[in-house]
């Protein structure tokens, strides 16, 4: 599980502060929504990456502060 969070949070590193929408992460590591979804919410109670809701996606981003 480690390994899946460390590709998401690399990711999101390198895409910058505009982020991606959830369901792109989804996609590019292969996890289906319920998987990500776990993942994802581990990395933003750790205070890694920050959470916008932007109309009807969540777009997460990488953290920097």
């Amino acid at each position: 599980a480690h390994e899946r969070r460390l590709a998401i949070y690399r990711m999101l590193v390198e895409q910058g502060p505009d982020g991606l929408p959830a369901g792109v992460i989804g996609e590019r590591v292969g996890l289906v929504p319920s998987s990500l979804t776990f993942h994802l919410q581990s990395l933003q109670r750790a205070g890694l990456v920050s959470q916008l809701r932007a109309s009807r996606q969540l777009i997460y981003s990488a953290d920097y502060t």
